[in-house]
């Protein structure tokens, strides 16, 4: 059965949210800028060239970064303006994007969700006003929101790939395949009891399994400061969720087939939500010594009942969702097709004007042949041919007899006319005897 899925779907429009939402840390008086000279920008610049005021400007040039180096997303969003992006147009694109681009993107998530979060205490600790702590608290409930959406998502994908795999075989090999999977649906489902979060059973086995504690001797308020790891007073998500390690790894084993680690992601998430909902009283997402000393006195705190109900026993979508979603594929599949046959037209188009192109030359080349070579006829009729350096060569004649004329040029010349060269004047003689 696939376990990948898409990774990251509302990452970007869960940016701006957080963009518009957002608590600016203080920063003290504005110091006078300089004016901008740049032309204005679209696409990736577009994006990271916002600031957000949580220094989301290194965090956005990450992730751009990062969808670059998809050469499909890197062309949709280097067309994108900013109406694509808020409307979420942009981020229906991130479900084609390769598998190591969707793990890269989850980790920068990760990375700003945890700074988010240390943020949110120091403004707490700050005493800052209530407005802006009640933003940065919608910020993260949105980043959950849009987790969840993730997840539906992801399962739908995975879900809609089995079916194909499953009509893509013949009857024999489609029942080995169905009976394979409820085989390892069996496995997965044979687990320990998965204790409530933050019940007394809960956190008496990380008191004892993890702290190395009696269990008899079980005391709330210890429990709490042992698990405020960075002793600010108060349980933020993550020592939240460090908490449920123990019930997850009943449920979910990194080398087991059958487990799928997006869905322990999912019910990590479901866990912390399910605390925060009956032991966060003020909704900050944060779990003050009253807060959780309250919560081990009410009865719901001891009594359990039948266990956690894991998130498979939850579907995260209904029929009608997987078939909308399935419609959604199959119209972005056809355009991937019509685009990828528009560029194979254009691929045969080149390669035919290029041989064209080829044979033209060819062609010239030829005719530049041809050029030289009656060049060359037309210099050894009219005269010696040059010498290396372009002089002309004469050839020796001792008889310094008279080149005759072309033929054709010569005249019938009466032999009277004809000049017979000069004699040389003839010396007197000397008389010998006068000297």
């Amino acid at each position: 059965m696939p376990s990948s899925g898409p990774r990251a779907v509302l990452l970007l429009p869960l940016l701006l949210l957080r963009a518009v939402l957002a608590v600016p840390l203080e920063r003290g008086t504005p110091q006078q800028e300089t004016p901008a000279t740049e032309s204005p920008v679209s696409g990736p610049a577009l994006l990271s060239s916002q600031d957000t005021g949580l220094y989301y400007h290194r965090y956005l040039q990450e992730v751009i970064n990062v969808l670059e180096t998809d050469g499909h997303f890197r062309e949709k969003l280097q067309a994108a303006n900013a109406e694509d992006i808020k409307s979420g147009k942009l981020s229906r694109e991130l479900d084609f994007v390769s598998h190591h681009v969707r793990t890269k993107l989850d980790e920068l998530k990760r990375q700003e969700v945890s700074r988010l979060r240390m943020l949110l205490k120091a403004k707490m600790d700050a005493e800052q006003e209530p407005s802006k702590q009640g933003q940065a608290t919608r910020d993260l409930a949105q980043y959950d929101a849009a987790h969840h959406e993730e997840f539906k998502r992801y399962e739908m994908l995975k879900e809609h790939e089995r079916r194909r795999y499953l009509e893509s075989l013949g009857e024999e090999q489609r029942k080995e395949a169905e009976r394979k999977l409820e085989e390892q649906q069996r496995r997965h489902r044979e687990h320990p009891k998965v204790n409530v979060p933050g019940s007394q059973a809960q956190l008496k086995e990380v008191w004892e399994e993890l702290d190395g504690l009696d269990p008899n001797r079980f005391n709330p308020k210890t429990f709490f400061i042992l698990h405020d790891i960075n002793s600010d007073g108060v349980l933020d998500e993550q020592e939240l969720e460090a908490l449920f390690t123990k019930e997850l790894e009943k449920v979910y084993d990194p080398k087991n087939e059958e487990d799928d680690m997006r869905e322990m992601e999912e019910e990590r998430l479901r866990m912390r939500e399910h605390v925060m909902k009956n032991v966060d009283t003020n909704q900050d997402r944060l779990v003050t010594l009253e807060e959780f000393l309250a919560s081990t006195q009410r009865k719901e705190f001891g009594d359990t009942g039948e266990g956690w109900e894991t998130v498979e026993m939850h579907p995260a979508y209904t029929e009608e969702e997987l078939r909308r979603f399935e419609e959604e594929l199959a119209a972005r599949e056809a355009e991937l097709n019509a685009k990828a046959q528009r560029l194979s037209q254009e691929t045969e188009a080149l390669g035919r004007s290029q041989g064209r192109l080829e044979a033209q030359k060819r062609e010239l080349q030829q005719a530049v042949l041809q050029m030289e070579q009656r060049k060359q006829q037309q210099q050894s009729q009219n005269g010696p041919a040059p010498g290396p350096e372009g002089q002309l060569k004469f050839s020796q004649d001792t008889d310094d007899a008279p080149v005759p004329a072309p033929a054709g040029d010569q005249k019938d010349v009466d032999p009277s006319e004809k000049k017979v060269p000069d004699q040389p004047p003839e010396l007197p003689r000397l008389d010998t005897q006068h000297l």
